[in-house]
């Protein structure tokens, strides 16, 4: 039976009074309908702080995160929580599922080359992270504190507009100010970009993956190969050129 546990995943779980329209006024994405989502809370200037998935779960959301990010988020979610009775804690029964192709799950909402996501208990005490990791990449496709930046980088540069990862048509959010502007203005001057390592660019990397032979860097939209670039990101670049 294949592995298909990502053990660096975490759920965060929120049950309580009205957590949709809680989360509405916080996140990225229009967690109103159809779930899941992909989506980030972001600073008041609009930059990315977490990155994550929603799903629903009944009356409930669970948030599919980083496992090393969970307790901040948690954290900041309660921050906003005030005096509502909403409880937000770890879900410790479930564990996040993938599946580069078959029926199980969803097709993720980012891109659906990703392949198929679910929740579900543990399959085994290996994780399929490894092989998650070199299947997104290889699609161009960046998530995490350690790839979109930690509050440094701004939402539509993590290309959230290409995948999926905001709403236009919601209402505000933290940081929807300044993300509408850009997107009013095709104004993305920069976006976070995977890479072959034999181009990379020291000065804007912000990760390299040697034994993948990644590099994930920040990028001016001008110094993008428009040809080399995964074929999601390619209406972008011809807009922002």
């Amino acid at each position: 039976m294949a592995i298909t546990t990502l053990r660096d995943r975490a759920l965060i779980r929120l049950s309580g009074e009205d957590v949709r329209g809680f989360l509405q006024g916080l996140v990225t994405n229009d967690v109103s309908g159809n779930l899941p989502v992909w989506a980030a809370l972001l600073t008041p200037q609009g930059k990315a702080l977490f990155d994550f998935l929603i799903w629903g779960d009944g009356d409930d959301l669970l948030i599919d995160c980083e496992r090393d990010a969970a307790e901040g988020l948690a954290k900041r979610l309660t921050l906003y929580r005030l005096r509502r009775a909403i409880t937000i804690a770890r879900e410790p029964d479930l564990c996040v599922h993938w599946a580069p192709e078959g029926d199980l799950g969803v097709v993720d909402p980012r891109l659906p080359e990703l392949g198929r996501r679910w929740l579900a208990p543990a399959d085994g005490d290996e994780g399929a992270d490894a092989a998650w990791r070199a299947h997104r990449l290889a699609l161009g496709v960046t998530e995490g504190r350690s790839e979109l930046g930690d509050g440094t980088t701004l939402w539509l540069e993590c290309n959230a507009a290409e995948l999926n990862g905001v709403s236009f048509a919601k209402g505000c959010y933290v940081g929807q100010e300044n993300t509408a502007r850009m997107n009013w203005r095709q104004k993305v001057n920069r976006r976070i970009v995977v890479l072959p390592l034999s181009e990379a660019d020291e000065k804007r990397q912000v990760i390299a993956y040697p034994d993948l032979g990644w590099s994930v860097e920040h990028r001016r939209v001008e110094a993008i190969d428009a040809v080399a670039a995964p074929q999601w990101m390619c209406e972008a670049l011809r807009v922002g050129s």
